[in-house]
């Protein structure tokens, strides 16, 4: 009958030595979890907030005849800036108002007169 149960479980074998997975083991496990939030930060998060550091600085930055592009892709001219929404003029004598974050990128200046 032993040999039957040996076939099927393996028998264990005695380990000298000390508990099996020790403080070497601990460590590799609590380092793990350290190494991937600190890949998390460097990769996805840092460069995220540089962006969006960023694009505040640049929509701080607007002024009067400053040429833009919005996130939907409208290309026009600030004409007035308010606290959260500026006038934009997009063809002569149209103007729309917007948000200000809604703002996508500044454009060089000439850029709005030769798209028309």
């Amino acid at each position: 009958m032993d040999s039957i149960l040996n076939f099927l479980i393996p028998v264990a074998l005695a380990q000298t030595g000390g508990a099996p997975g020790g403080t070497e083991m601990g460590l590799m496990n609590l380092l793990f979890p350290i190494i991937l939030i600190a890949a998390f930060y460097f990769l996805l998060i840092r460069p995220q907030t540089k962006r969006a550091k960023e694009h505040k600085q640049m929509v701080e930055g607007l002024k009067k005849g400053d040429e833009i592009v919005t996130g939907g892709g409208v290309l026009g001219r600030v004409t007035e800036i308010g606290e959260n929404f500026m006038q934009v003029e997009i063809a002569e004598g149209v103007q729309i108002k917007i948000q200000k974050a809604s703002v996508g990128s500044l454009m060089p200046k000439g850029t709005y007169k030769g798209n028309l």
